[in-house]
């Protein structure tokens, strides 16, 4: 049993997918979110989304923190998160404008006091003030905030994004077809958008980061930000404090970033990019991904068919989980079903667009790259290759 298990979380979600089996697929069963008919108003030429996420167990990383330094900036962070998972996935349907946001906020009032609360939530407006200047406009509708410390140790931020969408511009990977490239866009470095260099973490995968990098101090000194039941084992085993700084020399990588600011990097958005693909390409787009829970292997769900993915030109590995494979010491299999590893944006496209899409990124200050293709397969499969080792799942 790998250590992720150990800690009772899920890469594939198996559970909650065997929870879920017998609902409504939605209108398109191979789109990245669930749509359906515009209930709202009866045309059937719209249709309705909506799609709920949050920042996951990053949230703990904020706390121990602000805990440590009295950092109160990194909670911005955490709101970006949650607005993040909800919007990415909701551009991964072709919805880029025009978007509905709700946050749910459940915090242990005895250790978080309402200081990170106004930090999360005004954060939260700041970063959508921010997405209009690229034409991506989230109304913010308020939300649920709630005292539960019997419920949660520490602080849960949550978000609920709403859109209605004419039919005729969505995406819903039902054009995937044999002979389409796939390119990645980086979720590393830094865009013309952002204000400081990302690391490409995301927010998946933090029980694991968490753990693996953290050492036990974090354990003595925090127990609420832990499960008990865990074995000691697999509880902050790492050699890492926070504020401890990256170590080696890597190119790219500020003097001064800690290991705390490299797992708290905030989950990139793609929405001016995709914004830009979308108004400029759409016809070309025939499938969107977002690497987010799943890792690499995210794509093998929305495939309209049994295809071969191959993906053989992968970024390189960013610093932080090279730092998290050597800490933990996961195989490239778990990491690559975890992690995003380098890229967390797909776009399946012909071969003769990709060009001007990484272009589009490049303007942005994204690195994007051809990674793969689409082959025609009697079985739907998909094979990495890192650094010539193959790694085949179906």
């Amino acid at each position: 049993m790998s250590l992720y298990s150990k800690r009772g979380v899920s890469a594939q979600k198996e559970e909650v997918h065997k929870a879920t089996e017998k609902l409504d697929k939605g209108l398109y069963p191979f789109a990245f979110c669930k749509i359906y008919p515009d209930f709202l108003t009866g045309d059937d030429q719209w249709v309705n989304l909506m799609h709920a996420d949050g920042a996951g167990t990053k949230s703990i990383l904020a706390y121990l923190y602000w805990k440590e330094t009295g950092d109160l900036s990194v909670w911005k962070g955490i709101a970006q998160d949650a607005i993040v998972m909800n919007l990415d996935d909701l551009l991964c349907v072709g919805i880029h404008d025009n978007l509905l946001f709700s946050s749910t906020i459940d915090r242990n009032k005895k250790l978080v006091p309402g200081e990170i609360l106004e930090t999360v939530i005004n954060g939260s407006q700041e970063i959508f003030d921010e997405l209009k200047q690229f034409g991506v406009n989230i109304q913010y509708l308020g939300g649920e905030t709630a005292d539960v410390g019997d419920v949660v140790r520490s602080i849960a931020v949550n978000g609920t994004m709403a859109a209605r969408w004419p039919k005729d511009k969505l995406v819903t990977n039902e054009k995937i077809q044999a002979g389409d490239v796939i390119v990645g866009f980086a979720s590393y470095g830094q865009t013309k958008y952002e204000d400081a260099y990302n690391s490409g973490i995301g927010s998946n995968g933090l029980t694991s980061a968490r753990h693996d990098m953290l050492s036990k101090h974090y354990a003595t000194q925090y127990p609420e930000s832990f499960e008990p039941s865990l074995s000691d084992d697999v509880v902050y085993i790492g050699p890492y404090r926070m504020t401890d700084p990256v170590p080696g020399n890597h190119a790219g990588l500020p003097a001064d970033l800690n290991i705390g600011k490299l797992l708290l990097s905030p989950t990139r958005t793609y929405a001016p990019l995709l914004k830009a693909l979308i108004s400029e390409h759409f016809d070309a787009i025939h499938g969107l991904i977002h690497c987010s829970g799943g890792g690499q292997t995210k794509c093998m769900k929305y495939l309209p068919g049994d295809f071969r993915i191959v993906k053989d030109n992968l970024f390189e590995a960013p610093v932080i989980f090279q730092l998290i494979q050597k800490a933990s010491g996961s195989d490239l299999r778990e990491m690559y079903q975890v992690f995003n590893m380098g890229h967390r944006l797909e776009v399946f496209t012909t071969p003769e667009k990709a060009e001007a899409m990484i272009a589009t990124g490049r303007e942005l200050g994204i690195e994007g790259q051809i990674v793969g293709r689409v082959e025609e397969s009697d079985v739907k499969e998909l094979i990495l290759d890192v650094n010539g080792e193959k790694i085949r799942f179906n």
